[in-house]
């Protein structure tokens, strides 16, 4: 490798570091612009796929993306199915910041690297190795504590149940998008945005969102910034970083959701429950170091947004 060409790696690297932080940064401040937003869990995914799709499909049409889409039939029906997940994904994750807040929701939506494992050993025949089966249980550990749930106090279990539904159905769209290839990610995102309109559509209630009043900027936000800027950013970062450093730059994520809530809103987790935390990220970094490749593969589905390796997914 010539000095030049290493020069070439190193400064692209260095972006995509800097993009990535970036959106993993705008990722952590979702929960805040959820709530901010008074608006139903179902009125939010509504408006954010709404507003999402017109700023991915201007950006598409400037970028030239809709020339040579390369999307055949099959891989335009796997984008929709993967997109029925992350919408309703999204949807249980916000119910999720209601039922508990936003740092626990945050922290146990994170158990998704795991169910792509085991969806992947389920569905593909995948084999689990001892140390994947022992890091899972690490990781279990982790998500006991973070619960913080006592027979005297069950309160949080809506929310946990709500989190570790949005983690399966965002794993059950990372293995279904993992199938599509040759398509710009932008592109199955925009799909995805699509779907989640006429889904939606039933469930969301007009009425309460005329009144929303200064709660449409904090809905056009989550479309704008959370759904175009942020995918834009993380696709941008994965072509020039390898899996693992995506996977350790995904817990940028996590710590700025948790700081953003104190923050805003004083919600903190307890000492028993922090103790969880770096269990659930020491576990998530090892078991995508296992699954990891020279080149990182860009889902289009996430955050996770996605994606991706399995923690930075649609969010």
């Amino acid at each position: 490798m010539t000095s030049q060409t290493a020069q070439a790696t190193t400064d692209s690297t260095r972006r995509g570091t800097v993009e990535l932080t970036v959106a993993m940064v705008l990722s952590g401040t979702l929960g805040i612009f959820v709530v901010e937003s008074g608006a139903s869990p179902f009125n939010v995914v509504f408006f954010r796929c709404l507003f999402g799709a017109l700023a991915l499909g201007a950006y598409c049409l400037v970028r030239g993306f809709f020339t040579d889409h390369n999307f055949t039939a099959r891989k335009l029906a796997l984008a929709a199915l993967g997109g029925v997940f992350i919408v309703f994904n999204w949807v249980f994750l916000f119910e999720a910041y209601e039922e508990s807040s936003i740092s626990l929701a945050t922290v146990v939506y994170h158990t998704q690297p795991f169910y792509v494992v085991l969806l992947g050993a389920l569905l593909f025949g995948e084999r689990l190795t001892a140390a994947t089966f022992g890091w899972l249980g690490v990781a279990f550990a982790g998500l006991v504590l973070v619960s913080g749930v006592s027979p005297s106090d069950p309160g949080p279990l809506t929310g946990l149940g709500f989190a570790l539904l949005a983690a399966l159905f965002y794993a059950i769209s990372t293995v279904i998008t993992k199938r599509i290839t040759g398509v710009k990610p932008h592109l199955v995102a925009l799909v995805q945005v699509l779907v989640g309109i006429p889904l939606l559509l039933p469930f969301a209630d007009f009425a309460a969102a005329s009144g929303l009043g200064a709660g449409w900027a904090w809905l056009a936000g989550l479309g704008l910034i959370h759904t175009c800027l942020m995918y834009v950013l993380m696709y941008s970062a994965y072509q020039k970083l390898a899996t693992a450093k995506i996977a350790v730059l995904a817990f940028v994520y996590p710590a700025v959701a948790m700081v953003a809530d104190w923050a805003v809103y004083g919600h903190h987790i307890g000492v028993v429950q922090a103790l969880g935390v770096p269990l659930i990220v020491l576990a998530s970094l090892r078991i995508n170091r296992t699954k990891q490749q020279p080149r990182p593969v860009v889902r289009g589905s996430a955050t996770t947004p996605a994606p991706v390796p399995a923690a930075p997914s649609r969010r």
